[in-house]
């Protein structure tokens, strides 16, 4: 089995587990944003969103500094950042989906998100706010398209 595989299926269970709206495409973000569960954020803090911390810090995690790239003003650039640190899976998928509900008065991709009928629409809205990357929403609807097997294998081993 492929490290992607192995990752898709335990960050899907995950999702499932925090009652996600679209588990699979969210597993699929996960994938993304950590590198496949390989990025120093994902192993360090549990984070597989690049979710920051918010301030008050959210109830029950701590704060890890670490840098981030971030696409600004046309440009890649290197910037400190504050994270959330999770004490597992779940609790990532969990805060993910509380602070889009949290947000999405402010943010009317969040809410767009939040009501969308499918998981590329999901996709397609959330990218708008959640990351500087402007081509983060087909980055992630690719790695769907090429995995999606994984999910329905998963459901039948459920």
């Amino acid at each position: 089995m492929s490290i992607q595989t192995i990752f898709l299926s335990r960050a899907y269970r995950a999702a499932q587990a925090a009652h996600h709206i679209f588990p699979a495409f969210a597993a699929c973000e996960a994938a993304l944003e950590s590198g496949w569960g390989r990025s120093q954020l994902a192993v360090e803090a549990n984070n597989l969103f690049g979710q920051k911390q918010s301030h008050p810090p959210l109830a029950g995690t701590e704060t890890i500094a670490m840098p981030t790239r971030e696409f600004l003003h046309g440009h890649w650039l290197t910037v400190s950042a504050n994270w959330a640190r999770f004490s597992g899976w779940s609790e990532c998928f969990q805060a993910r989906m509380a602070l889009l509900e949290r947000l999405s008065r402010a943010y009317p991709h969040y809410m767009a998100a939040l009501k969308a009928p499918t998981g590329e629409q999901y996709v397609a809205a959330v990218s708008l706010s959640w990351s500087t990357d402007p081509e983060r929403a087909g980055k992630v609807l690719a790695v769907y398209d090429t995995h999606a097997g994984v999910f329905a294998e998963s459901q039948r081993a459920a």
